[in-house]
């Protein structure tokens, strides 16, 4: 999830396809090799998968997304709107450090066993450990530029969750609950033969990352969340949306069809959650996706939609937090709005430190890479 991920799913063939007719813009250009096939621009606009797409299909699919294109709600798709999908379709600028780059080939790679269920993950450094649990839809590299920044000074550990990359994927969303995930997390803290360990989360990660401190306590030092507001903050979010919040939030809804899985390529999760990076790195996301179980990704969403949907409550127990906690906010995150970011400091016994980032939107810790890790570096050290 990007700042546009609600409407990416869908947008993506359209916009590419539609822009590139319009050739509105002269500094405008695809790659070829950045072009949807035509079989994936089918999967994506043929809802009623007759093999052919109807003129009332397309339209629909554009006047679902048109109110999230239109980010200022004025009626109308404006120049700097249209940058904006533009930016988000092709990439832009290629942002990120060598030294992130090169963590690819610097990690050792480690197995272990979660009740039957593989478990990936990489590890680089010495000391303190600093796990770190990605999103949706990601795999360990998206931690690059905090392991190159902290393996300096920490054993740096980010692992691949379950149906991603390299890391076990069981069928059916019966083994996707909160329950599974977290012993995931256990598993891998057990094998690393430590008691506990700083935990940092996004996105899904997050959600992990939020109720396995709360449950496990004992494993948690400290807590680091980029972009995933307090499970009590998200709850209250989507049960008192506004219009616009419900549609940055539609696609909740929409991974809750049979079949979806079948709309995200590779190629297309690989355009969600890269980012502005080059074709190297672009290369192994690709390679992680192609060896991923997209249906096991949309599985975290089934197996948790009814609790989602649920009043106050849902999901069990939400006790208090007993560790020092540091969250990340970008503030042009649709997907996770930031409104949810009220009362979390009510649901934290121990210090609490929030930092938002305005120009940053959902994937923060690539975004904003240099502020995550210097403010890490800081906030870490001044806790051992």
């Amino acid at each position: 999830m990007d700042r546009w991920l609600n409407t990416t799913v869908r947008l993506l063939p359209i916009a590419r396809a539609l822009v590139a007719a319009m050739a509105v813009l002269p500094c405008w250009s695809v790659q070829a090799a950045a072009q949807p096939s035509p079989s994936a621009i089918m999967k994506t606009l043929d809802v009623d998968r007759d093999g052919r797409i109807t003129l009332s299909e397309a339209r629909d699919g554009l006047r679902r997304d048109f109110t999230s294109i239109d980010r200022n709600g004025d009626g109308g798709i404006d120049e700097e709107e249209l940058i904006g999908v533009l930016k988000m379709v092709d990439g832009g600028d290629e942002v990120g450090t060598a030294a992130g780059t090169e963590v690819f080939d610097r990690v050792a790679h480690h197995e272990t066993d979660s009740d039957g269920v593989a478990i990936h993950y990489v590890s680089l450094g010495e000391g303190p450990v600093v796990l770190f649990v990605h999103g949706f839809p990601d795999f360990w590299y998206s931690w690059r530029e905090q392991m190159a920044a902290l393996a300096g000074d920490f054993k740096t550990v980010a692992m691949d969750t379950r149906a991603n990359n390299k890391s076990g994927k069981p069928d059916g969303a019966e083994n996707y609950t909160m329950a599974f995930l977290m012993s995931d997390v256990e598993a891998v803290i057990k094998d690393l033969g430590v008691d506990s360990v700083t935990l940092v989360g996004h996105d899904w990660g997050g959600a992990i990352a939020w109720q396995f401190a709360m449950h496990y306590p004992q494993h948690v030092d400290k807590l680091v969340i980029c972009n995933l507001t307090h499970p009590r903050g998200y709850g209250t979010v989507r049960r008192n949306a506004s219009d616009q919040q419900k549609a940055n939030t539609q696609y909740i809804t929409d991974f809750q069809t049979p079949g979806f899985e079948d709309r995200l390529t590779p190629e297309a999760l690989t355009a969600i959650s890269a980012g502005r990076v080059s074709a190297e790195v672009r290369q192994r996301y690709l390679d992680a996706f192609k060896q991923s179980s997209t249906k096991g990704m949309l599985d975290y969403y089934r197996s948790a939609f009814s609790s989602l949907e649920s009043g106050p409550g849902a999901g069990g127990e939400m006790p208090n937090l007993s560790m020092p906690v540091l969250q990340f906010h970008g503030l042009k995150d649709s997907a996770v709005d930031k409104d949810g970011l009220r009362d979390t400091w009510n649901w934290i016994d121990e210090d609490y430190t929030l930092v938002t980032v305005p120009d940053s939107g959902h994937w923060v810790q690539r975004e904003a890479a240099e502020m995550v890790n210097t403010t890490m570096l800081w906030w870490l050290k001044s806790r051992p």
